[in-house]
């Protein structure tokens, strides 16, 4: 463990250097994320998964440039060239960047204009031009030259420009003056076909550098892959020329002085600049696509969090126009009770059939839930369920995201699980189990095809697929798994489980459910154990403990301040118990016990509410039972929505019209934000006010202000 990386960390992540000490020897032993942060707390001093995660990954990038500084150091010591002042520069360095400048100089070159110059002997007649003679001619110098006058003149300047533009001083001060000063400009190519015009805002459109939007970033990337549009730094290059020349031209009067300004217009051009434009560039799109993962990851998160439904009986409508529209009937806990199709729409519009058969089932199987795909024919099935319900007691229904079921319906796992149903029979019971439990359901998906992101396919596939998977995992833990009903899907990001530990605890269900958390011990080894037994729950077990997120290493300790209270773990749920712990001196536990504050009062939680599902705190989905219609909105209309995509520019909300509202970052606060997560999140239900109708478009905007 580095002890200068670990202090590097501290400053730069304001977190003290014991606890991430700590949480690198935990990391070391095997633990992981969600295990530290729930269960290892008086180690770490209460940090979070983010916390955690942000700490290995930042030790990971420290760990290689200090590898990287190494090599170089090493690289340039066996050349012969290292001195003390070129080694603690190089040590000094917090970015890769950096360290590659300072190595330029001494790295092998390929073939270039200067190598073709030294090839020619043309290194003493450079070294004398930098020398900055004061008398003679460069004629004089020239002549010298192993070559013709002419050519010496045309190719020595090469050298120079090279020495230039391998200076890591100068390439570090126009980085930054180009990365703060720089403006970014795009235009619209020549001949360039953009049919939908989505690129129009940036057929003429500049934005400095400094504080480009991240999305707009992402977008005229895509815009120049396409060939759409051309795009260029623009800034001061007089300013840099004069600053260089200040820096080299160590005598104006010297008779290579205008030779030298020649060299340096060389460097800055054919050397220096695109460079440097390339570095910014990357720096731009690195940060960008930073920024679209986090959103991304913040959007999941709360997607994932969305309340489950209990006690309904739920019909998964999957809508279509030729194929018809999938029906799934489910119990209470999503088992398929029947599936059917109607053909209400374009080419064959049996609405009277579809209206008769959705009755005979709803009465049949006792739904009392509706649960309709977004897609394509999302709203005219909405009509049609509406006209249908309106006449029935207790029946609503739901628009449910249906991104990614297509996906999963064509999927092995769907295959394996529903091999005796369509693709399109799979879908509907997706979007209905969507309802009844959306964590089960979603965790079978690749989260990239959930559609809850910003420009995914533009940003590294690699980092967008890890930050999803690690918010998967956050979720999947933070919510626990019942072990008896998981599934392969879920169970796959439960802390610590592997996948031969999953193939035995998935075939022992086959014959018998689990009783206790002992009985999962003797399938997994002590370690596999320790990480994720705390995540796996077993309702009404043998040991009432096994339904909550107390750890069996806490257990002896649980049982302790239970005697203690006098309280027995068999009336957990009555008020007596529920009482006596809302009462007692968390102080006096930890003194009593010699236990620290985290365990004990994670202890006093989960024992007054055990089994508690923190998604039970979220607001549920909107039910409705009647349609809304662009036409019947007003300006000024107070409306109740769902949030379902939460965007760098603004919030998308299905306010129950055909197409989603757009609530844009400037109707969210009167205050300033830096983006919409701050006052939004996915599956939210917010009040909203029509702030503009266009009907021409079929579009609505929001806000969040009463007008």
């Amino acid at each position: 463990m580095n002890e200068l990386i670990i202090n590097e960390l501290s400053r730069e992540l304001n977190i003290k250097t014991n606890q991430i000490e700590a949480v690198l020897n935990l990391l070391e032993e095997g633990s992981t994320i969600p295990f530290i942060a729930r269960y290892r707390k008086e180690v770490t001093g209460a940090l979070d998964e983010n916390e955690i995660a942000k700490i290995e990954e930042k030790y990971r990038y420290y760990t290689n440039l200090m590898e990287r500084k190494e090599t170089v150091i090493r690289l340039i010591d066996e050349k012969g060239l290292l001195t003390p002042e070129l080694e603690k520069s190089i040590l000094a360095c917090t970015k890769l960047v950096d360290v590659e400048d300072i190595y330029l100089p001494f790295k092998e070159k390929k073939k270039t204009k200067a190598t073709d110059a030294i090839k020619m002997g043309l290194d003493p007649i450079a070294k004398m031009i930098m020398a900055f003679p004061t008398t003679g001619t460069l004629d004089d110098i020239f002549s010298k030259a192993p070559v013709s006058k002419e050519e010496a003149e045309e190719h020595t300047k090469y050298i120079i420009a090279e020495w230039i533009s391998d200076n890591a001083y100068y390439r570090k001060f126009i980085r930054n003056y180009v990365y703060n000063n720089a403006v970014i400009n795009t235009k619209l190519k020549k001949d360039a076909v953009d049919e939908k015009k989505t690129y129009e805002m940036y057929y003429e459109f500049e934005e400095r550098v400094k504080y480009a939007k991240s999305y707009r970033i992402l977008a005229i990337n895509r815009g120049e892959k396409e060939k759409v549009l051309t795009v260029s730094l623009n800034y001061d290059t007089d300013y840099i020329l004069s600053q260089l020349k200040t820096k080299i031209i160590k005598n104006q009067s010297s008779i290579a002085t205008p030779y030298i300004e020649i060299a340096i217009k060389d460097a800055l051009k054919r050397l220096i600049y695109p460079s440097i434009e390339r570095d910014v560039r990357s720096e731009l799109t690195l940060l960008a696509e930073e920024s679209a993962i986090d959103v991304f990851k913040i959007n999941l998160e709360n997607l994932l969090m969305t309340r489950p439904l209990s006690g309904y009986r739920v019909l998964g409508f999957d809508p279509a126009y030729r194929t018809g529209c999938k029906l799934a009937c489910l119990d209470e806990i999503g088992n398929v009770l029947h599936i059917d199709v109607i053909y209400p729409h374009e080419p064959r519009n049996d609405k009277e059939g579809s209206k008769k058969k959705l009755i005979e089932l709803i009465k049949k199987y006792d739904i009392n839930l509706i649960a309709i795909g977004n897609g394509t024919a999302s709203r005219e099935s909405e009509e049609l369920v509406a006209n249908i319900i309106k006449d029935l007691d207790n029946v609503y229904y739901t628009i449910v995201s249906e991104a990614g079921a297509s996906v999963y319906s064509a999927s092995k796992e769907a295959q394996k699980e529903f091999s005796d149903l369509e693709v399109q029979e799979r879908s509907a019971v997706s979007i209905g189990r969507r309802v009844e439990d959306p964590l089960s359901e979603l965790v079978k998906i690749d989260p990239k095809s959930i559609g809850v992101g910003e420009y995914q396919h533009d940003v590294n596939s690699k980092k967008l697929t890890e930050g999803l998977d690690f918010t998967v995992a956050k979720v999947v833990n933070n919510v626990g798994v019942n072990i008896n009903t998981a599934s392969v899907s879920i169970l796959k990001f439960v802390s610590g489980l592997t996948k031969p530990a999953i193939n035995k605890i998935l075939k022992n269900k086959e014959s018998k459910i689990f009783t206790s958390r002992e009985e999962i011990k003797k399938l997994t080894t002590p370690k596999i154990y320790e990480q994720a037994i705390g995540f796996l729950r077993i309702n009404s077990g043998v040991n009432p403990l096994d339904n909550t997120g107390i750890h069996p290493e806490s257990y002896q300790l649980t049982n302790d301040i239970l005697n203690y209270l006098n309280l027995d773990i068999k009336d957990i749920q009555t008020d007596n118990f529920k009482n006596t712990l809302e009462s007692v001196d968390i102080k006096e536990l930890i003194t009593k016990f010699s236990s620290d504050e985290y365990t004990i009062k994670d202890i006093v939680k989960e024992l007054l509410s055990p089994g508690l599902d923190p998604r039970e705190e979220i607001d549920p989905p909107i039910l409705r039972s009647d349609v809304l219609k662009l036409e019947d909105l007003s300006i000024g209309m107070e409306l109740k929505g769902t949030v379902r995509n939460v965007a760098s520019f603004g919030a998308f909300i299905d306010i129950g019209i055909k197409n989603d509202g757009l609530l844009h970052i400037s109707k969210m606060s009167k205050k300033f934000i830096k983006h919409p997560t701050e006052v939004l999140s996915v599956g939210e239900i917010v009040t909203c006010y029509v702030d503009d109708i266009m009907l021409d478009k079929g579009k609505v905007s929001l806000t969040l202000f009463k007008l």
